[in-house]
């Protein structure tokens, strides 16, 4: 017994000095953690930054403001933190800097290395507590693995909202919401016997808009803040496969025009202006306060054969939600030389216009060389968004509702599977360095071997059941 009750001790002991260990030498460089949260800015109810430091057998981070330790951590290579000490935290020091000091011991440093620590700033800025994403295989023509999910922003819970299963292993895409409202999105189901599907007042119905008058089905949507409307481009769309080309995909329009449909009358309008075939229109979105439409054109040319010459323009036209009528006058709002414009979106105080640039056509998921860019649509200044941009792709990004944070899709990490980043933008319109969305493992980042796209803020959660979606679907 006396020999069992001083196991116990050593053991409780040796547990206690391992959760104390004091690294014996002091680094002057920072540690390299991932995912790397150095220097970064968060919202007040973004989720733990757990992180790890490979090839490391212990590692202690302290976290402290003003060199008042507030609370410390320690694991075997992963830092994990409990999500109500982190609550605590974030609440207590809003606006505030606190710094992270992280020790680790290794092969390297066996008795254990201090770093130089690292601030992180916590904004007084909130961000919308959901986001909604397609989670997808990086496949080619293989659409039988994709769900649309959302994932709530101060914890790590994920559900699945729609899944490729109930639509016959078919696709299920280009989901969008009417002012970040979880009770009116929609999103397409192809293969029969799908069609759009619009959920309003949490109700589901489904749409096949091809019978409505203009023989064609929607691809990119974007829903008028008013509700009454969801504006569509209608692409042709076909891809090619390149033998010595970093890009690998090529993926174009034969044709794109566009639509509008409109839910009160279950109607399909049509403006000759956007409909025909010596342009391409393109990636529609809506001014927050419904009375412009913003969209991508670019003259139509023979195509796979002058693809390069494909440059998209960011266009915009005024529009009257009472009738559904656009304006006469196109105004052109970036103007296509050597680049190409995709993915307009507008800042909720319709400050700003971001968009993704590439060199060329109209799918950038697939150029390396695609960054995101931003004009004030006060004089149409550019912003400076190099923060924001890596050597590898920046896609498809969203505005949070409160125009502080947005969320993109990026392939910076290995360049074959896109992941969702934010970043901060500051009242004088200056982003800050973007940090990835964190994951309870740190290490599912690059273990998860799917792609994150299309992600869009919602303003709470999605309650409307799978069973409702499926029993539309397939009705």
């Amino acid at each position: 017994m006396k020999q069992l009750l001083l196991s116990l001790l050593t053991f409780f002991l040796y547990i206690g000095c391992t959760e104390n260990r004091i690294a014996s030498k002091l680094g002057n460089t920072y540690p390299d953690i991932f995912p790397d949260y150095k220097g970064i800015s968060i919202p007040i109810n973004i989720a733990p930054l757990n992180f790890t430091v490979r090839n490391s057998s212990h590692i202690k981070a302290v976290f402290s403001n003003n060199n008042q330790p507030l609370f410390s951590i320690e694991g075997k290579n992963k830092i994990d933190i409990p999500l109500k000490k982190w609550q605590h935290m974030l609440s207590d020091n809003t606006g505030k800097q606190i710094d992270i000091s992280i020790s680790v011991w290794n092969e390297s440093y066996p008795e254990g290395i201090q770093y130089k620590s690292f601030p992180v700033y916590i904004t007084t800025d909130s961000i919308d507590p959901y986001i909604a994403y397609r989670l997808i295989e990086p496949g080619y023509e293989s659409w039988h693995e994709m769900d649309i999910r959302q994932r709530a922003l101060n914890c790590f819970k994920e559900d699945i909202i729609i899944s490729s299963n109930m639509n016959e292993k078919g696709c299920v895409n280009c989901h969008s919401f009417c002012n970040y409202s979880p009770t009116e999105f929609m999103f397409h189901a192809r293969t029969s016997p799908g069609g759009t599907i619009i959920i309003k007042n949490n109700q589901p119905t489904k749409v096949q808009l091809s019978q409505l008058g203009s023989s064609k089905e929607g691809t990119y949507p974007h829903w008028h803040p008013s509700g009454k409307y969801i504006i569509f481009s209608t692409n042709t769309t076909r891809q090619s496969f390149y033998s010595r080309n970093p890009n690998l995909i090529e993926v174009y329009d034969l044709e794109s025009d566009l639509v509008l449909y409109d839910l009160v009358h279950n109607t399909v309008i049509t403006d000759p202006r956007f409909n025909g075939p010596a342009s391409f229109e393109t990636f529609p979105a809506w001014a927050p306060d419904g009375k412009r439409l913003y969209y991508c054109t670019a003259p139509a040319r023979q195509l796979p054969k002058r693809l390069k010459e494909i440059k998209y323009s960011i266009c915009s036209v005024s529009f009257n939600p009472d009738n559904g009528s656009f304006g006469e006058t196109i105004d052109t709002i970036y103007t296509a030389h050597n680049k190409s414009a995709s993915f307009p979106r507008i800042s909720p105080d319709n400050q700003y216009l971001l968009f993704t640039e590439s060199d060329y056509a109209t799918f950038p998921i697939w150029h390396k060389e695609a960054d995101l860019k931003m004009i004030s649509l006060q004089g149409s200044a550019p912003v400076d968004t190099d923060i924001l941009n890596s050597t590898d792709v920046e896609s498809y990004h969203s505005w949070s509702s409160n125009g502080r944070w947005i969320i993109f899709s990026s392939r910076r990490l290995d360049g074959l599977y896109t992941r969702f980043f934010i970043a901060h933008l500051n009242e004088n319109g200056k982003f800050s360095k973007p940090f990835l969305l964190p994951q309870k493992d740190p290490d599912e980042n690059n273990l998860r071997m799917k792609s994150f796209n299309i992600p869009e803020f919602i303003k709470d959660k999605i309650t409307i059941t799978r069973s409702q979606l499926d029993h539309t679907v397939t009705d």
